[in-house]
């Protein structure tokens, strides 16, 4: 539980709670890729690639720009924990706290993982969603959200648990370690907030404290993305499996994850480009 308040309310304190929100960044003069563009083009696929990740583990891959990725539930309920980065320049990171900002707690299709500072822009665009029936449930929550960080042995440690290696954040290290022929502490600092696919989370009513219950995620559902610009990904398949119970432990069951990654047989529309990094000059008001 929070802790009680240590002042009385003040007089006014309904008239204070009841003024109106105002959204922090509205979004309509965001311009969107349009969805004909991507539905066209995913009508006709070719399977270019593919990836297993096993239980309690991650990998990375590779997307060109102007190719679709699938991350895809092949056994049983698992959750997936992703990273993405500019495959050119690992600088440049999925931005989740600004993702959140501009599209909300969880996203599905249509919305756009966006890109660190001081880039700002999408990374992918969220092309199909298999759980996007899910909705809102009568606890709040919600699939695919970009609020919890990543499951991490630092705060494994925190709360009271051991030294356990096989955490998201300590998966993903291994994998770009791995992919990048770094030593892991090179690796680490790249490592980021991720995306967490199929997880359903919310707030509790009263507390509002970060929650999660059993990811609805079935065998054959699938969450598919555009990649805007050329992509390293990594995903890790997280060891609290449906997140229906516990994390950071080998008590709960998991399963692999899978990763296909597909050419538009047809192309892409001729006048698509990547988008341009953001135009902002980098002054911040410095003579």
């Amino acid at each position: 539980m929070k802790n009680q308040p240590q002042n009385p309310e003040p007089v006014d304190a309904k008239t204070r709670r009841a003024v109106r929100p105002v959204i922090c960044y509205p979004t309509n003069k965001l311009v969107l890729g349009g969805m004909d563009y991507y539905q066209q083009a995913r009508k006709e696929l070719t399977l270019v690639d593919e990836k297993i990740v096993a239980p309690r583990d991650a990998e990375c891959f590779l997307v060109p720009a102007g190719h679709f990725f699938r991350i895809i539930s092949i056994d049983g309920p698992q959750v997936g924990d992703l990273n993405l980065w500019n495959a050119h320049d690992l600088k440049e990171r999925f931005f989740s706290g600004k993702t959140r900002a501009l599209h909300g707690t969880h996203v599905s299709v249509g919305d756009r993982l966006w890109s660190s500072l001081p880039y700002m822009r999408p990374m992918a665009t969220i092309t199909y969603d298999t759980l996007d029936w899910y909705g809102w449930d009568d606890d709040g929550g919600g699939v695919h959200d970009v609020i919890g960080t990543r499951c991490d042995p630092y705060t494994n440690i925190v709360l009271g648990g051991g030294e356990y290696h096989h955490c998201c954040h300590s998966n993903l290290c291994r994998a770009l370690a791995r992919e990048k022929n770094f030593p892991l502490s090179e690796a680490e600092p790249f490592v980021h907030d991720v995306l967490n696919v199929f997880m359903c989370t919310g707030f509790t009513k009263d507390t509002h404290q970060y929650f999660m219950k059993a990811s609805p995620v079935r065998e054959g559902d699938f969450l598919e993305f555009f990649a805007e610009i050329d992509l390293l990904g990594a995903l890790s398949t997280c060891p609290g499996g449906d997140c229906s119970t516990a994390h950071s432990s080998d008590a709960a069951t998991c399963y692999p994850l899978k990763i296909e990654i597909y050419q538009p047989t047809a192309g892409f529309p001729a006048d698509w480009r990547s988008p341009e990094r953001s135009a902002y000059s980098g002054n911040h008001g410095m003579k």
